[in-house]
Order: C-alpha cells, then structure tokens, then sequence
C-alpha cells in the first residue's frame, strides 16, 4: 500500500513547491478518467503535488462534487498504475472539484472566476488543461482571457495553458493557430503536450547518445546507412474514433508530431545545455533541414495505405476501414503511410530515414532502429542459426534499436563468432530492458508532462516554430494526396508492400519483428 506521507517521490524529482489550480475542461471526456487524474494521483500518492492544490473539472454533465469525485476515485482504483489504499485516494478526490459549464458560454467563465476567487481553496497559480476539440481551442483561451482568468507572463502568480494534439491540420491552420494563441498567450504560457515525449526510452535517447562517448562519434553519414521509424497499431477504430481519424488520418494523426519528434531526437546535434529552448532550438534545425526524398516524383518517397476487410484466428469477419463506424463508405483517408525522408545538413547528408505508421498492422511496436554500414572487407562467413541448423547469408549490418513500446529498452545487434570449430558469424543482441533492469513500472507519460507543466519545465512540449517546422515537411504530400490513392492491406499485415518501393538503392527492408 502506497501512504501519501511515506515521501515515495522518485530519486531526483523535486516536489511541486508552488501551490496551484489545475481546471481540466472537458472533463467528463475519457482522457482525464484514463490519464489525468490517475497521474494527478499518483504524484500525490509519492509526494510529488505541492502542499494546497486543487484540480476543478469543467464540463457540460450535470454533475456535482460529490458524484464527480466518487467518479474519479473509481478511475483511479481502475487505471492507476500503484496499488494503495482508500483512504489515500480519498484524501486524494477531496482536493476535486466540479463546476457545470459549456465552453463556448461565457457566463461560465464568469462564474469559473467568481468560485476561484477563494484562494484558501484555489491557490493563484493556474494551470488550464484543455482536453477539447481543436475548434474551441480559441473559443476557451479568449474567453479565459476576456473573463481575467489569465495573468500576464510577468505576473506574481502563474498562469499556463496545455493544448492537446492536433495542433491544426496541414501548414496555414498550424500557422493560424499559432497566430491565435500567441494573441492571447506568451509562448511561456503555452504547453503544446505530445505523451511520446513523456515517455522513459524516449527520453533515454539523449542520454544515451550524449552521455556515451563510445556511440555519438557514429551518429553520421560515415558510418550509419539508414534509420528507420516505426510507430505500428494493432487496434482499428475502437473508441468511436472513427469521426476524428476520418478527418485526419495517420499522416496528420502521427508522423506530424509522435514519429517526427522521435526523428529530431535520433538526428539532433547536441544542445549547449539542457534547457527547453537549448533542447528545441536543435531539434527545429533537424526539421528545417528535413524534406522528403523524391528521386522521380512524390510517389517514389511516399507510399498510402488503407486496411481492408479479413478474419482473425477465430475466422471471425473484420470490418474494413470504410466499413467502420462514423467513417465515409468511400473515404480515402489513410491507415497506414510511409515515406522516405532526407536530413541535408552535415551530419546526416544521403543518410536515408524510413518513417511508417499504421492502423491494424501485425504487431504494436513502436520503435527507432539505426542501421550501420556493413564492414568494407567481407572476411567472415556470416549465418543464420536456429538452434544447429545453420544457413549461410550475407552479413548481416549492426542495428542500434530504441524500443519505445512494448517492452521498453535499447539493443544492439552485433555480429560474433558462434561457437564451435568453424570460423563463423552469428548474429546476437546486447541489450538494455527496464523490466530486466529494474523491479518497478515505469511512469506513465501523463505523470511525468503533468509534473512537468507545474514545475514550468517545457522541456518536453513543442514550441510554435517546432510545429510549423513539422508541418512543412508533410505540406507537400498534404497538396498532393490525389497522386497518392492508398493501397488495401488486410487486418494483422504489416502495411502495404508497395512501401518496400522505397528502398532502391539502400542496403534495408522494413523491420517487421
């Protein structure tokens, strides 16, 4: 059982010192039952929140604090990843509150204000996480704005905003986005969040590559042939998403922010320090140097698909895209995208980057894998082992692989010789696992960025420029989605073949392990 007085707060974490006010809106949604709160509970449960806190759920239901706090202590006893007693969590939910209102209303505000005017409950310092739909992204921050809810920058007490992805749908609604928020918010105020970044291998790239000296002297054009990004989903359109997805689908739902933040990571040069703006002032120099890596035209850098109809194990029917709830019977939107990309600046120049994601594809794995050039001079013989039955095959090139989910580590492939009388090389891996490293889980994503949003750290959040970067890489197959039909893969496939088109000319193939 887990005691909020045992100071449980990880090695290196400093508790929240300024008390605060965190309004969720849209808090009756699934986000803050699954994510929000049971992170909020688990900073609280390790000492981590500050001494007078107060988290207000805004929402149209008719709830009230009693029923909406009854409802959140259920969510943290399903979704909360600490075992703990019931009397923490209700310690806990007594820091909630409710207040009814709809966003677009501002009498709401006004009447937000008027109950946040009571600073023995609801500390100055204010964090307002907007876990909404995009279009009333602006409709929330101006009427926070209008109603005095916001403080200016400089202010005594704080005032921060977190927005939800997406952050617009191709470059000019990015760019108009900005331009709105900015009207009405310093960019220090704005928390753009993207969870992959809360995540611990995520995180672990840096570390690894600038705190070994033996692995970022071979970050290069020298001595790597090509990285590649996978971000693949077994699930289809579960959770009635299937409205949100139609309208967006896996280029603008993931490559413009998870995948091509994982890419600024793996091809960043290293910062000065450590600071937020340090960190994202090299990863917008990757993206500025990013483009797609056309050799004849754009369908030779960038391959759509879209999952059919098939059968399970069980033969039971799965539905195809276009088959599935809220979605268009002819709808073209993309499941599944993959391209090919090219870095030009120093480091990385005719290093090709192999990005895909995907619906319904064969595994869950998300994952970086940096593959070296093979040695010049062929000396060994290389095989293919299982168990004694060995083939012999082409050598095989050492991979470095970030596994960011499931089974989170960092392995090497290496090449050694097998044992026994013949002169031979056999593949092996030399790894790093969390699960077999440490006896613990890992911090959810929202843990950390919630953590992170109240300390003031941006760090892990994305800065304006660093969205528009993002976009400008993917604007040109955006304006030219007719040349680019999707292929049909079926359920449980690793995309579509036509990807591996992508390849002439590389020493590679998809990774599909």
């Amino acid at each position: 059982m887990v005691s909020h007085t045992q100071g449980l707060g990880p090695i290196g974490e400093s508790r929240v010192r300024d008390p605060a006010t965190l309004v969720i809106f849209g808090a009756s949604g699934d986000l803050t039952r699954r994510k929000l709160i049971p992170a909020l509970f688990i900073a609280y449960a390790q000492n981590l929140l500050p001494e007078q806190f107060a988290i207000v759920g805004f929402a149209r239901r008719d709830y009230d604090d009693v029923l909406f706090r009854g409802m959140m202590a259920d969510a943290v006893k399903e979704f909360s990843r600490l075992q703990t007693d019931d009397e923490t969590i209700q310690r806990f939910v007594e820091h909630i509150r409710y207040h009814k209102g709809d966003i677009s209303d501002p009498d709401a505000y006004a009447e937000l204000k008027k109950k946040l005017q009571d600073v023995e409950i609801y500390p100055e310092n204010r964090l307002y996480y907007l876990s909404i739909i995009p279009s009333l992204f602006e409709t929330a921050i101006a009427s926070l704005k209008n109603s005095g809810l916001v403080t200016d920058p400089a202010a005594r007490h704080w005032t921060r905003v977190v927005i939800e992805k997406p952050f617009g749908k191709d470059l000019e609604s990015a760019m108009e986005l900005n331009a709105k928020l900015l009207h009405y918010l310093a960019e220090s105020q704005i928390y753009r969040i993207d969870h992959y970044l809360g995540k611990e291998t995520v995180q672990n790239i840096l570390s690894f590559r600038f705190a070994n000296a033996i692995f970022e002297p071979v970050f290069n054009r020298s001595y790597v042939e090509h990285i590649q990004i996978t971000a693949a989903e077994t699930v289809g359109m579960e959770s009635g998403r299937g409205g949100y997805y139609d309208e967006y689908g896996a280029i603008r739902d993931m490559v413009t922010n998870h995948i091509l933040q994982l890419l600024c990571l793996v091809a960043m040069e290293p910062p000065g320090d450590l600071s937020a703006d340090a960190i994202r002032n090299e990863k917008v120099k990757v993206l500025n140097a990013t483009r797609l890596d056309i050799r004849k035209d754009i369908s030779d850098s960038v391959c759509r698909g879209q999952y059919g109809s098939g059968v399970d194990a069980q033969d039971k029917h799965l539905k195809a895209y276009q088959e599935e709830d809220r979605i268009a019977p002819h709808s073209d939107t993309e499941t599944f995208a993959a391209m090919r990309l090219k870095i030009d600046n120093w480091r990385w120049a005719d290093v090709p980057i192999f990005l895909r994601t995907g619906k319904c594809m064969g595994k869950k794995a998300t994952e970086i894998a940096v593959q070296f050039k093979v040695p010049p001079l062929q000396l060994f013989q290389h095989v293919e082992c299982e168990e004694d039955v060995c083939d012999i095959t082409r050598i095989a090139p050492n991979t470095l692989i970030f596994r960011i989910q499931p089974d989170e580590g960092i392995f090497l492939k290496v090449g050694t010789k097998r044992p026994g009388m013949r002169f031979v090389v056999e593949d092996v891996n030399m790894d790093f696992s969390y699960s077999g490293t440490w006896n613990k889980s890992l911090p959810e994503a929202y843990e950390r960025l919630l953590l992170d949003t109240l300390h003031g750290d941006s760090t892990l959040f994305t800065r304006s420029d660093e969205v528009e970067a993002e976009w400008r890489v993917v604007q040109p197959i955006l304006e030219n989605l007719d040349q680019l039909k999707p292929y049909t893969y079926p359920p449980n496939a690793w995309g579509v073949p036509e990807a591996d088109w992508l390849f002439p000319g590389t020493e590679g193939q998809w990774r599909n392990e």
